[in-house]
C-alpha cells in the first residue's frame, strides 16, 4: 500500500474500509479479473478537484445502497495509477467511477452528481450489460494558419 502519510485522510480511511482495496499496476488485472462487481474509484489530487474527497465519502454509501442487489467490491486508484490506467475507460473528468461485471466494462461516471442522479446513473450501469472499452480520445484541432504540418 502507498505511504499512509502521503495520501488524504479520507482516502486512508476509504482504503480502511472491508471492501475496499488499493489498486495498483501489481495487482490491476487480478482485481479487475476477480468474478462479481468492482467499483473502481479513480481519484485525483484534491487540491486540483476537490470532489475527490467527495466521492471518498459517497463510494461506502454506493457500496451500501446497492449491496443487496450488487454487492461491490471497490477498487481504489490512487492519482499516479489513475491517470495511467484513465484512457482506457475513456471518461473524461474527475474523479470518477467505473463499474465492472465480471471484468467486463459497464460504464463509467465521471465529475459530481446530485444523489439522486447518481443512484439513477449506478442503477442503470448495474442493468447494463458489458459493453466494449471506449476508444481512446484525440483532440484534433484546426491550426489557425490552414497549413498542414
Amino acid at each position: 500500500m502507498t505511504d499512509k502519510l502521503a495520501i488524504p485522510p479520507l482516502l486512508v480511511r476509504l482504503l480502511e474500509h472491508p471492501q475496499a482495496m488499493e489498486v495498483t499496476s501489481d495487482n490491476f488485472d487480478r482485481v479487475r479479473k476477480t468474478p462479481g462487481w468492482l467499483l473502481l474509484f479513480f481519484t485525483e489530487d484534491p487540491l486540483r478537484y476537490r470532489e475527490t474527497l467527495d466521492f471518498a465519502v459517497i463510494a461506502p454509501e454506493l457500496l451500501a445502497f446497492f449491496s443487496e442487489i450488487a454487492p461491490m467490491r471497490l477498487g481504489v486508484l490512487l492519482p499516479e495509477m489513475a491517470r495511467a490506467y484513465q484512457p482506457r475507460y475513456g471518461f473524461c473528468r474527475w474523479p470518477a467511477f467505473v463499474l465492472l461485471r465480471d471484468g467486463k466494462y459497464l460504464g463509467a461516471i465521471d465529475g459530481m452528481r446530485t444523489w439522486d442522479k447518481l443512484i439513477t446513473e449506478m442503477t442503470r450501469l448495474i442493468n447494463a450489460e458489458p459493453v466494449r472499452l471506449p476508444t481512446i480520445r484525440i483532440t484534433v484541432q484546426q491550426s489557425d494558419t490552414g497549413a498542414c504540418h
